[in-house]
């Protein structure tokens, strides 16, 4: 789930397809965790038909959570991190290009791990306060 993050953190040293590919594992993650989080709700729900609703409920919050706290604001703020040292870099020292790069991207992976709770944790809050307050937080019963 964190491909991405690390992908922005290399954007300085390796093409943008490279980047753009991180994103496609990350987002590959994502979906695959959706459908398990369908999957184990089907199975949970399978004796009981009128449950059902859950297990769209379950992919549906799953995929959109994962796709804000594992790839879309964690990607933002790598990238946003990185471009801004390497100005930064770049107009306060005299370092040559590679380390300037370097520098960056070990700013960017260091980062990744600061970033993760805070971000999850704004997601959540995100969610129950919009998206789940339409079909309830899962392993709730839907709102009537």
């Amino acid at each position: 789930g964190y491909a991405n993050e690390v992908g922005e953190s290399f954007r300085s040293l390796v093409p943008v397809q490279v980047v753009w590919a991180s994103y496609g594992v990350a987002t590959a993650y994502v979906t695959a965790d959706a459908i398990d989080k369908g999957r184990r709700a089907a199975t949970a729900h399978a004796q009981d038909p009128a449950q059902a609703a859950r297990v769209g409920v379950a992919v549906v919050d799953t995929f959109v959570w994962q796709g804000l706290a594992s790839v879309a604001i964690p990607g933002v703020t790598i990238n946003r991190l990185c471009a801004a040292s390497l100005a930064l870099l770049g107009a306060l020292t005299r370092w040559p290009l590679p380390l300037r790069c370097w520098t960056t991207t070990a700013l960017g992976l260091a980062a990744i791990p600061v970033i993760i709770t805070p971000i999850d944790r704004t997601v959540d809050f995100l969610m129950d306060s919009s998206l789940r307050k339409l079909y309830g937080a899962p392993g709730q019963p839907p709102p009537p």
